[in-house]
């Protein structure tokens, strides 16, 4: 058997069925277009996701959650991506591992999709209401990982849809986002009561933040360093 999966996906030859353990990442070159395949599977949860970062906003989302596939949709429609996730996680046990499973996937999909990332914008920062909601995200494809995440919840909060997707769970995936795909990420409530609109917001926000760093410029790495 093959050893435990790390976060992220490891590079393969052509597309075969995943066994436990097993990681998977491929990119479609031959296209000319910044996309990338993820498919990691572990004990807890098997994980697809397909992305183009030059889509148009098409998504076809499956992971057990409602809620989940309704915030996920939201992410690629508004961040612009062709997005394809199908996620199958053990429920019964916790909603916990479809969530960070599917950011880990996710984000090490648009780690391949973006390569060395030669002309992107790479900064953005946007704020974005829903009704009552306001939420600030700022966002660097800095190729270090890190995620500020300032959206409290009250003991009132209760989950979202069934089976329930439980508030305090969107931060665990957008920490597992931030770490595989190496970006920094900075997401803060201004104000805001509604549990479903604040997270509505939040994704939202990152999204359009997502959009505008990803777009293409020019053809020069965005560092004096020369690598990001």
């Amino acid at each position: 058997m093959a050893a435990p999966a790390e976060p992220g996906c490891a590079e393969s030859g052509p597309r075969a069925p995943a066994e436990l353990g097993t990681r998977e990442l491929g990119i479609r070159e031959q296209t000319g277009r910044r996309s990338a395949v993820c498919h990691r599977v572990t004990k807890e949860s098997d994980v697809f996701v397909e992305v183009d970062l030059d889509g148009s906003g098409r998504t076809q989302v499956a992971t057990g959650l409602p809620f989940f596939d309704h915030m996920l949709g939201q992410l690629g429609r508004h961040a612009n991506l062709d997005l394809t996730v199908r996620t199958a996680g053990d429920l019964e046990v916790d909603a916990h591992h479809s969530v960070e499973d599917t950011g880990i996937a996710l984000g090490a999909a648009l780690a391949e999709g973006l390569g060395d990332k030669a002309g992107v914008r790479r900064f953005a920062s946007v704020s974005i209401p829903l009704d009552e909601s306001l939420v600030d995200v700022a966002l660097d494809l800095s190729g270090r990982p890190y995620l500020r995440y300032e959206v409290p919840f009250g003991p009132e909060a209760v989950p979202l849809g069934s089976p329930g997707f439980e508030p305090q769970l969107a931060e665990e995936f957008w920490r597992a986002f931030v770490t595989s795909a190496g970006l920094t990420l900075h997401i803060s409530l201004r104000y805001g009561r509604n549990t479903h609109h604040v997270l509505e917001a939040s994704f939202k926000a990152v999204a359009r933040a997502l959009r505008d760093a990803l777009r293409v410029e020019g053809d020069a790495i965005p560092s004096t360093k020369g690598v990001l």
